[in-house]
């Protein structure tokens, strides 16, 4: 545990969910709101998370 998060997979997950929250923010003040972009930002946050444990598993974590 000597990295603390400064490790290719920690950046990634956290650069793909901000990416996710980014576009649904971004989809929550479209007039009307876009739902369809929303939810599509949803899936993409749900997904840092795979993405994280599975270069974690690579040996992109320790």
């Amino acid at each position: 545990m000597a990295h603390h998060g400064n490790t290719p997979a920690a950046w990634t997950g956290v650069t793909i969910a901000m990416i996710g929250f980014v576009v649904g923010g971004v989809a929550l003040m479209m007039t009307p709101v876009n739902m369809t972009v929303f939810w599509v930002a949803a899936v993409i946050t749900v997904l840092a998370l795979p993405v994280f444990a599975v270069m974690n598993k690579m040996g992109m974590g320790d």
